[in-house]
């Protein structure tokens, strides 16, 4: 964890955020951070994917309009489309 999340994660607990940080889903050598997204209804697929490239990490905000009705199967339904994302873009998430 950089500096500035273990900042930005304190800040967050501290003022009601409270939200434990996903885990990762290792895949391909990015890591997939689920982290839906709670909406009227249900939870919209979103997560942050990461990759190491020459010691430096670059970071891509993934948020679809899919929204599911409760928060297991938006953990499940974010990891596929992580996945399949990576499938089709591989490092060029990352512009």
């Amino acid at each position: 964890m950089s500096s500035r999340e273990f900042i930005l994660s304190i800040l967050s607990k501290l003022f009601g955020g409270g939200k434990p940080a996903p885990e990762p889903v290792v895949y391909k050598d990015f890591r997939i951070f689920a982290d839906p997204v709670k909406e009227a209804g249900g939870y919209r697929i979103s997560a942050r994917i990461e990759k190491d490239f020459r010691g430096e990490t670059k970071t891509h905000q993934m948020v679809r309009a899919d929204t599911v009705p409760s928060l297991e199967e938006a953990l499940g339904a974010t990891v596929d489309k992580a996945k399949f994302f990576i499938d089709q873009m591989g490092d060029k998430i990352f512009g």
